[in-house]
């Protein structure tokens, strides 16, 4: 929280705690010497260098608007016995890139006084789930978290394995097992959701403590790769084990058992039953099974907008020459971009989890159905910039092609309905995905964008082929989308051309389907975080309050606290 000061009141604001200087608007080359910056804030505040007790960086951003004079812009907080004198000095002249700043630590509550008969259960160790177990764990009450999927060193054996044969187990896989479906992604950790109250920068620092690099606390768009992810979930689950928390690995929970309106027991694979009078539900985007269990126990839900699209893969040279202006760039790493478009149509088309130097994967978690995603490792250093091209969908666009599906399933009685089903979104993800899988038995179908303009199936690839985890083949991909969908993509791929030369190139590879981009629910909740089952907690992207590892975690903290506020053990 910045804060402009009269002289009248500086005085008093210095003597607060945890208040320092920050300068704003700190430009150097990409290729500065490590003591550069200190240089450089010296001579902003026009002192020497003993006289800076200490300083750290705050936020680290890139200016490309001159490429290819391309600058790292920092802001840093900065502690000098010159301080006084420095901001006198600086509101005669009415500098505003220096101010004073008061750091808003992250609190967490106080615990609540309602007795807990048996530890808190939290349902998934994805983001939401393994921070709302660390969070609760912290604050003594001793969480068991029940994850469907593997442990994550063992899951990547089996994903690997899975990229390998095609033979897929349906509870450890890219959606399923320990770090949830952020484990094998990007790993990007930035976020728009607001925080007043400092959960992000908690977010990341428990992420450091679990062995992440520090520059994730200031980098404008930091990430973690796959690689780094696996260790780094695998050491923050040993964390929450130390402050007396347990993990119980391929347990699904299949069943509820709910008491005068409240949460009383749950049921693991099917066969075993668990007392509980609070439960944390962070299963993720993909748990279809667990939403069908969640809405015949009549837990209030809705179906909710969501994007499908394709994956789209250019050379990332391509990408670094159109955001830096040249081809590498040894001080950034690969190049990212985002870009969004309106279409005449009315619909638009943006991309979404953009994998710079990464790979289009294979991230279907039920037998008969195919669905893509993106990943990197941490050096970003495959030869392909990859990102999803999306077009949003509401209940009013996919409930025919839900209907559709059900009658080719012989659900007949259920299609009649959909409309009123809150699962109608999860029927739409089915039918993209099935028709995905059955054109090529389980491959990946792939074609060039000139190809898919044109409407024909793709026989050879150009200058430009694909880095994909996981068995494809050369395909059409109109097959698999409603008209309307694959014309959007169309002329949104054709637009977004004008904005990034090449983007449009006809040897550009699609795959698809992009069909797992967020939640097709969201499972209500109150103010205090609850269903409308006292006991239970929607929490996370399934949930339909997240999007992304960070915002995921987040929430994992904000259930958390609520969980703190009521009970203690």
């Amino acid at each position: 929280r910045q804060q402009f000061c009269s002289c009248l009141t500086l005085e008093k604001f210095l003597q607060k705690e945890n208040i320092m200087i920050r300068i704003s608007q700190l430009k150097l080359p990409v290729d500065h010497t490590p003591d550069a910056l200190e240089k450089k804030i010296c001579q902003q505040l026009k002192i020497k260098k003993e006289e800076l007790s200490s300083w750290k960086i705050v936020r680290r951003s890139l200016d490309a608007r001159k490429k290819p004079d391309l600058k790292f812009v920092y802001v840093v907080d900065v502690d000098t016995p010159k301080e006084r004198k420095i901001l006198h000095r600086m509101q005669k002249i009415n500098d505003k890139n220096v101010m004073l700043t008061n750091k808003t630590e992250y609190q967490f509550p106080a615990g609540g006084t309602e007795k807990l008969k048996q530890p808190p259960v939290v349902i998934g160790s994805g983001p939401a789930g393994l921070f709302c177990a660390w969070a609760l764990a912290k604050a003594g009450l001793r969480p068991v978290v029940y994850e469907r999927g593997e442990k994550a060193s063992e899951r990547k054996k089996t994903v690997d394995q899975y990229w390998k044969d095609g033979i897929l187990d349906p509870n450890s896989n890219v959606q399923f097992g320990e770090g949830g479906a952020g484990t094998f992604s990007d790993g990007k950790l930035n976020t728009l959701v607001k925080d007043p109250v400092g959960r992000h920068r908690k977010v990341l620092e428990i992420f450091v403590q679990g062995g992440a690099p520090d520059n994730i606390l200031y980098e404008q768009k930091p990430h973690l790769g796959t690689d780094q992810l696996i260790g780094i979930v695998t050491s923050l689950r040993e964390q929450i084990e130390q402050m007396g928390g347990r993990f119980c690995f391929t347990k699904q929970v299949t069943d509820l058992d709910i008491c005068d309106g409240k949460i009383c027991r749950i049921q693991l694979n099917r066969n075993e039953w668990i007392e509980t009078q609070v439960c944390i539900a962070a299963v993720g985007h993909s748990a279809r099974d667990t939403f069908s269990m969640l809405k015949r126990h009549g837990i209030y839900m809705e179906a909710k907008s969501f994007a499908v699209g394709v994956r789209i893969e250019h050379p990332q040279k391509m990408i670094n020459l159109s955001q830096y202006g040249q081809p590498k760039v040894k001080e950034l790493g690969a190049a990212s971009y985002k870009l969004t478009h309106q279409l005449e149509n009315g619909r638009g088309i943006y991309s979404f989890c953009m994998c710079p130097g990464g790979y289009v994967v294979d991230a279907s978690s039920e037998k008969g159905y195919l669905a893509v995603n993106g990943m990197s490792y941490q050096a970003r250093d495959s030869r392909n910039a990859n990102s999803a091209m999306i077009v949003t969908v509401s209940p009013q666009d996919y409930v025919t092609y839900g209907m559709e599906y059900l009658q080719r399933m012989g659900e007949d009685a259920l299609a009649a309905e959909l409309d009123q089903n809150p699962l109608a979104g999860i029927f739409f993800q089915r039918y993209l995905e099935q028709k995905a899988y059955q054109l090529h038995e389980g491959r990946i179908p792939v074609q060039t964008y000139g190809d898919f303009h044109e409407r024909k199936e793709t026989k050879a690839f150009g200058e430009v082929e694909p880095c994909i985890r996981g068995r494809y083949a050369m395909s059409n991909l109109r097959e698999i989308f409603p008209d309307f969908l694959a014309e959007s993509l169309d002329l949104g791929i054709a637009a977004c051309g004008r904005k990034i030369h090449g983007f449009d190139r006809p040897d550009a590879i699609l795959s698809g389907v992009e069909s797992r981009t967020s939640s097709p629910v969201r499972i209500s909740r109150n103010e205090q975080m609850e269903s409308n089952v006292r006991g239970f907690y929607p929490c996370g992207e399934g949930a339909g309050y997240a999007g992304g590892i960070t915002s995921a975690a987040m929430d994992g903290l904000r259930v958390a606290e609520a969980v703190c506020k009521k009970y203690c053990l």
